[in-house]
């Protein structure tokens, strides 16, 4: 009778609280507070971005590890880059919306998936939160250990000898911004390749939304966004296909991390059966 009328409590208590502030109980009693959440993708966000700038790398080491790349995807037989990219530059429409594609749908896409996971499966969101965020900033080591110079730069920034033929799509088709721009010089590392953060991201949706979705085109659309984002990373001269395969393996290696680190949502409480006793309370 106590434990009911202290529970009965609890949620009177909880349901004056201001709707902002009651936050989301799991399955094993921790609550979400979405206001916390949003702090922490905002601070977490924050040192990623300071942290990635921070690179000093020198165009020729940036270069020397693109020909080390592009060797190896000799030696697999994937080094099809340029001429996916040449393919794609006769239909002027595909390259300006992989343009706009590139620069928004992984942001849109990921706030979406936290989002989702936060309000319809609230116990994964902490796994799934923990995974993205491991994984990105294990990019960071990526970026630090192995500065890759993209396709895009190959010409503009190589060794003035080699040609590669490849366009930098953002700055000669229309779009809201390019890293040409004195700004986007500024504030972003254009040696961050390796691995392709938008391919993890998108790994990452993949993960998120298939096993939750039931209707087939939601399902395509999941299987789909990393596809389509492999081949815009690839159309636009910003990556190489093992890159896209590093953003694979930082998100696998930041679920494995996030597995043995996170408690929150992952122990389920089973309701107590009809004429059992609490130890603990005599109940």
């Amino acid at each position: 009778m106590s434990t009911d009328l202290r529970a009965s409590g609890t949620d009177v208590a909880a349901e004056a609280r201001p709707k902002w502030r009651r936050g989301r109980t799991l399955s094993d009693g921790s609550t979400l507070y979405w206001w916390k959440e949003l702090v922490i993708v905002l601070v977490l966000d924050l040192v990623y971005e300071s942290v990635r700038n921070l690179s000093s790398a020198k165009p020729e080491k940036a270069y020397r590890n693109a020909m080390r790349l592009i060797d190896w995807q000799k030696d697999l037989g994937i080094w099809h880059e340029h001429a996916i990219q040449q393919w794609a530059l006769g239909f002027t429409p595909l390259i300006i919306a992989a343009n706009y594609f590139y620069g928004s749908v992984y942001i849109v896409a990921t706030v979406l998936g936290l989002v989702f996971l936060y309000r319809l499966h609230s116990d994964d969101y902490p796994l799934w939160r923990n995974t993205l965020a491991i994984g990105t900033m294990l990019g960071l080591i990526g970026f630090a250990t192995f500065p890759l110079m993209p396709p895009r730069l190959l010409d503009s920034m190589g060794d003035g000898i080699t040609h590669f033929g490849f366009v930098d799509t953002l700055i000669k088709y229309p779009t809201f911004w390019s890293f040409d721009s004195e700004g986007m010089k500024t504030i972003s590392n254009q040696f961050a390749a390796m691995p392709s953060l938008h391919c993890g991201w998108a790994f990452w949706g993949l993960a998120v939304f298939y096993p939750r979705v039931r209707s087939w085109w939601a399902k395509s659309l999941a299987v789909l966004y990393p596809v389509a984002t492999i081949s815009v990373v690839v159309v636009t001269g910003n990556h190489y296909f093992l890159d896209a395969v590093g953003g694979l393996v930082i998100m696998v290696a930041g679920y494995g991390l996030a597995r043995v680190v996170t408690r929150a949502g992952r122990r389920r409480v089973a309701p107590a059966e009809p004429g059992t006793v609490d130890a603990a309370t005599g109940a």
